[in-house]
């Protein structure tokens, strides 16, 4: 029984150390982003994840209406939103 035990030892190292190494920093990544996406408002500079830049100009419960020109204004999903521009250059630059 115990050799049953020490054969599954080393797969369970490694499923432990690829959750803490990639799993759990992606799922701190995730909640930070969806609270700042929450706390989004006008006049706010985001990037979306098709790496359209623009500044949001209205703010409806499931979209955003964001002004990427001069004159162009694209509605887009609160998925979309990759982060707000700063945040998007420092965490790069890291």
């Amino acid at each position: 029984m115990s050799s049953g035990f020490w054969q599954m030892l080393p797969i369970f190292m490694i499923l432990a150390v690829f959750y803490v190494l990639l799993i759990r920093p992606q799922q701190k990544r995730q909640r930070e982003l969806q609270e700042t996406i929450s706390q989004l408002k006008a006049g706010d500079r985001v990037v979306t994840t098709g790496g359209i830049i623009g500044t949001i100009t209205t703010v409806r419960d499931d979209s955003f209406l964001i002004r990427s020109a001069d004159k162009s204004i694209l509605e887009v999903s609160r998925s979309a939103i990759a982060g707000l521009q700063g945040e998007e250059a420092r965490s790069s630059g890291s």
